[in-house]
């Protein structure tokens, strides 16, 4: 394991596996990078794969309550690329990681070479289609309790939770405080970048799953008609979990970035 500094002198803890073209993985709110879990081992077969934890979860330092908002939480994410001796990046980014990538590929876009986003949303809306629904939000509660039962519906497929039972422990047990987790959800429930997607250049490729009702799909069809040239892919029957229970992903982003890259 290595340690990133950064802007604040908070030490970012980070692991690369694999060799080729560098892909930073950004994770969700209070999720350690371990949660990204047999998705990393696929990517890494074909790319270097850079992950890390956020401030305040896993091996990462506390910092600041000021910090956590999405935009400094991209200034982690450089600092980790940074310290990883890569110039610049594929970025994949899922839920609040998809928050920050956005800001990345925003003030830093000569550090992102293509930007996937999976289960995430430029910020809230008035219309009401966009927003999770009660039930949803009232399982959010479960993420402090622990309570699994709740969660995992909402995140993945139940035979592959049955398959991956480390995975999906893995997934919903990052270590962090209280303190911490309050300050992710409220960083990622802040985040409103609409009316600057339209700065971002780099090759963007949209993934969502047609049953996500933490983050409905409607996000992402706001998202692709404010980032240009955005490519989206509907993941039919699939949650807020897709990035991990749904491993054919991996392919179509290898697919993405070589036609972009070509």
């Amino acid at each position: 394991m290595n340690f990133a500094e950064a802007a604040d002198g908070v030490e970012l803890a980070w692991t690369s596996e694999g060799e080729g073209e560098p892909m930073l993985l950004i994770a969700g709110q209070a999720t350690s990078m371990d949660g990204w879990g047999p998705t990393a081992e696929l990517l890494s077969r074909y790319y270097r794969v850079i992950r890390f934890d956020h401030r305040g979860i896993g091996h990462s330092g506390r910092g600041d309550a000021e910090r956590y908002t999405t935009r400094r939480l991209a200034n982690d994410a450089a600092a980790v690329l940074s310290a990883a001796g890569a110039e610049s990046a594929h970025v994949y980014g899922h839920s609040m990681g998809g928050r920050i990538g956005q800001w990345l590929a925003i003030d830093e876009p000569q550090r992102v070479r293509t930007l996937i986003l999976a289960a995430t949303s430029g910020g809230s809306m008035p219309d009401s289609a966009a927003e999770p629904d009660k039930a949803a939000l009232d399982a959010l509660d479960a993420l402090v309790s622990g309570d699994l039962a709740r969660l995992e519906p909402l995140f993945f497929d139940s035979e592959w939770v049955r398959n991956n039972p480390e995975a999906t422990h893995t997934f919903f047990n990052s270590r962090a405080s209280a303190w911490a987790k309050a300050r992710h959800f409220r960083a990622s429930r802040e985040h409103d970048a609409w009316s600057e997607l339209g700065a971002i250049t780099a090759p963007t490729l949209i993934l969502h799953g047609t049953e996500d009702r933490l983050t409905p799909l409607p996000n992402a069809l706001l998202l692709r008609g404010h980032i240009a040239r955005s490519v989206l892919v509907r993941v039919p029957g699939a949650g807020h979990g897709l990035h991990l229970d749904h491993p054919g992903t991996v392919e179509w982003i290898r697919q993405f970035i070589a036609r972009r890259s070509g």
